[in-house]
């Protein structure tokens, strides 16, 4: 299973032991809030109510988005200029160019330096001697 994770970033975040695995990873290295923001937006994204989205939205924007945000991700200005202007009439897609960016980051940098990490080995390792059992 732990082996599996290193085929693609998807196969990772869809499993809770591999989230939990790369979330511990992401700790280590202080920037947890790429996950955390990548993880809220797919739950914004499957709301139904429009209170809960506008709720939901300046959630996700007070804590990842505005400036000096207790986890505010690394964004390029226009993408976040972009959410400030549209936070007042948010919609389900109102993230999604800001999502993108961060997968893109965790999939270039975050994620190769994961498979390379002492956390993920040890859970390949882990895995490979129960099976040896």
């Amino acid at each position: 299973e732990a082996a599996a994770w290193s085929e693609n970033m998807d196969t990772l975040l869809t499993n809770q032991a591999g989230l939990d695995a790369f979330r511990t990873f992401l700790k280590s290295e202080f920037s947890e809030e790429n996950v955390e923001f990548w993880l809220a937006c797919e739950d914004f994204k499957k709301t139904e109510n429009a209170e809960k989205i506008a709720s939901k939205a300046k959630m996700i924007y007070s804590e990842f988005i505005e400036a000096d945000a207790p986890k505010e991700i690394n964004i390029d200005f226009s993408t976040r200029d972009l959410i400030s202007r549209n936070i007042a009439e948010p919609t389900l897609k109102c993230f999604d160019e800001a999502q993108k960016l961060i997968y893109s980051l965790m999939a270039k940098d975050s994620f190769p330096r994961f498979l390379k990490s002492e956390i993920y080995k040890k859970l390949v390792n882990s895995k490979q001697q129960i099976l040896k059992i």
